[in-house]
């Protein structure tokens, strides 16, 4: 066998149909395309949405809500979750991140929910008031970062 030998596998090849290059293709004329119409001519697109000139759906429902621009977004953290440091630790943002608490880049805030049983300091972005009042009563401290 030599390199001029050499031929694609038996039914592997298929050739690239020609639409429009006569009536022996198989798809000449037309070329699978019906007749006449938008959808006949070339660049002959409908973008979607488009009802024929009927007002569209979403231009015939009515807006709905507010999307406050200046809403901050917080990543939180339960103070439950905090007991997995040891006490007297800092807890920083960088911390809570290495430990999976906080995934995403937002500022972190931390909640209430849970309890506390070891003294920490926690630095965060936000707290709420009854996880500031925890950390206290267990001889930590909250500080807003």
């Amino acid at each position: 066998m030599r390199l001029h030998d050499l031929r694609p596998a038996k039914g592997s090849h298929q050739r690239k149909t020609r639409r429009g290059r006569g009536l022996g293709s198989g798809l000449g004329k037309t070329a699978g395309r019906g007749h006449k119409g938008q959808k006949a001519r070339s660049g002959g697109r409908i973008r979607p949405g488009f009802e024929g000139g009927q007002m569209p759906l979403q231009r015939r429902l009515p807006k709905r809500g507010f999307k406050n621009p200046f809403r901050v977004e917080y990543e939180v953290v339960n103070l439950g979750d905090l007991n997995r440091f040891e006490p007297d630790t800092v807890v920083t943002v960088d911390l809570l991140k290495r430990h999976r608490l906080v995934r995403r880049n937002l500022p972190v805030k931390i909640l209430g929910d849970g309890a506390i049983d070891r003294a920490l300091v926690v630095q965060a972005n936000a707290f709420s008031q009854s996880a500031k009042e925890k950390i206290e009563a267990a001889y930590g401290r909250a500080e807003v970062v």
